[in-house]
C-alpha cells in the first residue's frame, strides 16, 4: 500500500461487495468503519488491467483517492468540487479531457451522456452523487477506452456501471475520516 496509512477495501462477490475503511496505526491496520451493503458493476469486478469502458464492470486492483465531488457540501478535508450544472465527467474517448471533470465552457466533447462520445453530466445524478471520491483508475496517462468516470459513491437503485457504491451513512463517514496526508487507496477485488 505504499505510504498509504488509510486504504478502503472492496470484496467483492457478483456485483455486492464488503467494503471497509482502514487505518494504520502503530500497531497495524485497523478496521474503522465497514458495510456489507456495498455495490459494484452489474457485470462483477475484473481485472483492471484489461478493463474496457461500456463493460458494467469494476476494475480490480489497487489506487489513489485524491480528490472528491459532489451535489452537498463534502464534509470532508480531501481536495472537493462542488457541482453545479457545468460539470461533466468526460467520457468521450475522443477528448483531450478524458476522464477528468470538465466544465461545459471550453468543451472539446459533445454535452451529451448518449452515444459513444458521451459523457456524464455530473449534477443529473443527485443521489450517486451526494458525495463521491475519484478513484484514480486509468488516470495520468489515460488510455482512451479503457474506461473513465469511477468513483466512490452513494448508492443508487442497484449495481454500478462499474464505480463502488455504500450506503448514504457510510459515504458521510468515510468523507469525515479520509484525510489527503494519510495518501489513502481504494484496494477492489
Amino acid at each position: 500500500m505504499g505510504n498509504a496509512t488509510q486504504v478502503i477495501t472492496v470484496k467483492s462477490s457478483g456485483s455486492y461487495a464488503t467494503v471497509t475503511a482502514w487505518a494504520k496505526g502503530t500497531n497495524g491496520w485497523k478496521s474503522v468503519l465497514s458495510t456489507t451493503a456495498g455495490r459494484v458493476g452489474s457485470n462483477g469486478v475484473v481485472d483492471g488491467a484489461t478493463r474496457r469502458q461500456n463493460t458494467y464492470t469494476t476494475p480490480s486492483g489497487t489506487y489513489t483517492l485524491t480528490e472528491g465531488f459532489g451535489v452537498e457540501a463534502g464534509g470532508t478535508n480531501m481536495p472537493y468540487t462542488r457541482l453545479n450544472s457545468s460539470h461533466w465527467w468526460v467520457e468521450d474517448p475522443e477528448s483531450k479531457y478524458y476522464n477528468s471533470m470538465h466544465s461545459a465552457s471550453g468543451a472539446d466533447f459533445p454535452l451529451t451522456e448518449s452515444g459513444d462520445r458521451g459523457s456524464e453530466h455530473l449534477i443529473d445524478h443527485p443521489t450517486q452523487y451526494t458525495k463521491a471520491l475519484v478513484i484514480n483508475f486509468n488516470r495520468w496517462p489515460a488510455t482512451p477506452g479503457r474506461g473513465a468516470g469511477i468513483f466512490l459513491h452513494v448508492n443508487g437503485a442497484g449495481a454500478t456501471a462499474g464505480c463502488v457504491s455504500v450506503p448514504r451513512a457510510t459515504m458521510d463517514r468515510i468523507m469525515g475520516w479520509i484525510q489527503p496526508g494519510a495518501h489513502p487507496r481504494i484496494a477492489i477485488g
